[in-house]
């Protein structure tokens, strides 16, 4: 009788261990998945800041440099486009790429027009969009920390077996491709 008692006690133990495993592997995942979207609103807020800094700059920009209209309507296209993506990540970081691209060739017009450099609200929106600049790449590496631990998770076994069976999907990385930051700077003397 004592065999058969220690045996279910065995086999209870083992069930409660693989219960408790399945439990902590589950919280885990949900836990990870509501940081990657908390992080996401922190990007969103900055991109949100972003978008709202744009106009002003442009329309100090307008008042130099009129005749660049068609850089100015290409700035506030692809930041209407961007303000206005409800999809994806990658989708989002697509419409990023343009937005950074038009602001480029924004701040190639401006370096023709000195007065405008010197425009103290220029300098301050200049200033403003620097530091939001800053913090959305710091809001972007949170987010893509977050992305990088919930995909590993699910993808570590035995993990992805709990990860599967509860539809736990990975997230998008955030990516702007940006060609000038792997361009080595140029020095002149």
């Amino acid at each position: 009788m004592n065999g058969i008692v220690i045996f279910f006690i065995v086999i209870g133990l083992v069930v409660l261990i693989c219960i408790g495993w399945v439990v902590g592997v589950y919280n885990k995942l949900v836990n990870t998945r509501q940081h990657v979207k908390d992080a996401w609103s922190g990007v969103d807020v900055e991109l949100k800041r972003r978008y709202d800094l744009i106009p002003n700059l442009v329309e100090t920009v307008k008042g130099y440099a009129s005749h660049e209209s068609q850089t100015l309507e290409n700035v506030i296209a692809a930041r209407n486009q961007a303000a206005g993506n409800q999809g994806s990540v990658a989708s989002q970081a697509q419409d990023e790429n343009a937005l950074v691209g038009a602001m480029r060739q924004l701040a190639v017009v401006v370096e023709q027009y000195p007065d405008l450099k010197a425009d103290t609200q220029f300098m301050n929106l200049q200033g403003e969009l620097a530091e939001t600049e800053n913090r959305l790449a710091s809001a972007r590496r949170l987010y893509n920390g977050n992305v990088r631990e919930l995909n590993t998770t699910i993808e570590t076994f035995p993990n992805l077996i709990i990860a599967g069976t509860m539809n736990f999907e990975k997230a998008e990385y955030f990516e702007i491709e940006d060609e000038t930051i792997r361009e080595a700077p140029k020095v002149s003397f």
